[in-house]
C-alpha cells in the first residue's frame, strides 16, 4: 500500500471519503458504515462553507481537515498493518470489530464515532490551536458543527429504521430529543472532547503524551462497552439482529449521502 498522503482540503477528504466507501461496497466491509456516516456530515460542513454559514469558514476548514485526517490515517494503517502502534486502542477495537457479523448496525457507529469524537477531535482542536486558531476562536466554530450534527441526526436516524427495522425497540433511537443517538453525537460525547481538548492545551509538551495515551485506553474501555450486551439489552439486540439488512453493501448505499437512495424505493435483497 502507498504511504498515507493527508487530506488538505474538504473537498480532498470527501474524496477520501468516497473511496473508502466505494472500496467498502465492493468487499462488504462494514467500516463502510461510519465512512457514510462521515461522508455525509462532511459534505454538509463543505456545502455551508461554501455558503460562508461560518464566522471563518478558512479556520473551520482547517479543524475540519486536520479532524478527518486523523479517521485517514488510522485506517490506512490499520489496513496496512493490523496490529500497527500507529493506531490508537480506541480505532483499533472500532476497526477489529468491523469483522464482527453480530454487532448491531448503530453500534459500529458508535463505535466509529467513539474514536473520532471522544478522542480524535480534542487532538484535531489542539492541532488547529498550534496552527494558530485560538481557542476561543475554536469554540465557536466547534458550536456551529454541533448545529449541523443536530440537522441531520434525525436523517441518520430514519436511515438507521430502514437497514435496522426494530431499532427503537431497546430506545436507541426515536423522535424525541433525549434519544441515545442525540446523547452520544452531540451531549456527552462532544462536550467531553472539548474539555479533553482544553486539558490538553493546557498540558506540558512533557505531559501531553502521557495524557492523550491515558485518554485512548479510557475510550477503548468505553469501546468495549458499547458491544457488551447483558440481560435484556442483550436479548432486545439479538431480535434487532434477527431483523437487520444481511447485505453490507446494501446497507452502506442507504447510510451512505454519495448516491440518491431513497425510502420508498429501498428493498433488502
Amino acid at each position: 500500500m502507498t504511504p498515507y498522503v493527508p487530506a488538505n482540503t474538504i473537498k480532498e477528504v470527501l474524496s477520501c471519503l468516497e473511496a473508502i466507501i466505494t472500496e467498502a461496497e465492493a468487499t462488504n466491509s462494514r467500516l463502510g458504515y461510519f465512512a457514510a456516516l462521515y461522508h455525509k456530515v462532511t459534505l454538509k460542513v463543505d456545502e455551508d462553507i461554501q455558503n460562508r454559514l461560518f464566522e471563518n469558514p478558512e479556520r473551520l476548514e482547517l479543524l475540519d481537515v486536520l479532524f478527518a485526517n486523523r479517521y485517514l490515517y488510522a485506517l490506512h494503517e490499520w489496513k496496512i498493518d493490523k496490529n500497527s502502534t500507529k493506531v490508537s486502542k480506541s480505532w483499533k477495537i472500532a476497526f477489529e470489530s468491523s469483522e464482527n457479523s453480530s454487532i448491531l448496525i448503530l453500534q459500529h457507529l458508535f463505535l466509529g464515532m467513539n474514536a473520532h469524537i471522544n478522542y480524535d477531535l480534542g487532538i484535531a482542536v489542539k492541532e488547529a490551536n498550534d496552527n494558530g486558531c485560538s481557542i476561543d476562536e475554536l469554540r465557536r466554530d466547534y458550536n456551529a458543527i454541533n448545529n449541523i450534527l443536530s440537522s441531520l441526526t434525525y436523517s441518520v436516524i430514519n436511515k438507521l429504521n430502514i437497514v435496522s427495522p426494530l431499532i427503537s425497540l431497546i430506545g436507541l433511537t426515536g423522535n424525541k430529543s433525549n434519544s441515545l443517538l442525540v446523547q452520544f453525537s452531540l451531549g456527552n460525547a462532544r462536550d467531553g472532547a472539548w474539555c479533553f481538548a482544553t486539558d490538553l492545551i493546557s498540558k506540558e509538551k512533557s505531559e501531553s503524551e502521557t495524557f492523550i495515551n491515558q485518554r485512548d485506553s479510557e475510550m477503548e474501555q468505553l469501546g468495549a462497552l458499547l458491544i457488551t450486551n447483558k440481560g435484556l439489552l442483550k436479548i432486545g439486540v439479538f431480535f434487532i439482529h434477527l431483523f437487520e439488512w444481511r447485505k453490507v453493501n446494501k446497507i452502506i448505499g442507504v447510510l451512505s449521502s454519495k448516491k440518491p437512495y431513497l425510502k420508498e424505493i429501498i428493498k433488502p435483497s
